[in-house]
């Protein structure tokens, strides 16, 4: 059973950065799109960026392109949220999946905050 650990989240001003980290365990994270979901109070969980096993395909919401960059490295199972010029609308708990989600994958997440 694969497990998904999100880390790097913090409190932050507005205009600032965070990068996020999730570590896979298993084997099957390489052959598998991944995505970064994030939940802000009162609404529902979003798709905020997705990246194909091979990262030679991204996706971001419209909210964070130009800002936020994901990755992954595949030789230490772990994908990256590299958010910069944050905003207070990003604040949230920022989850790490496989693209589409898996129910049973989903992990604490990590709470980012920014700030105003």
């Amino acid at each position: 059973q694969v497990q998904l650990v999100e880390s790097g989240g913090g409190l932050v001003q507005a205009g600032g950065s965070l990068r996020l980290s999730c570590a896979a365990s298993g084997s099957i994270f390489s052959i598998n799109a991944m995505g970064w979901y994030r939940q802000a109070p009162g609404k529902q969980r979003e798709l905020v960026a997705r990246i194909s096993s091979s990262s030679a395909i991204t996706y971001y919401t419209d909210s964070v392109k130009g800002r936020f960059a994901i990755s992954r490295d595949n030789a230490k199972n772990t994908v990256y949220l590299q958010m910069n010029s944050l905003k207070p609308e990003d604040t949230a708990v920022y989850y790490c999946n496989f693209f589409p989600s898996r129910r049973d994958y989903w992990g604490q997440g990590t709470q980012v905050t920014v700030s105003s």
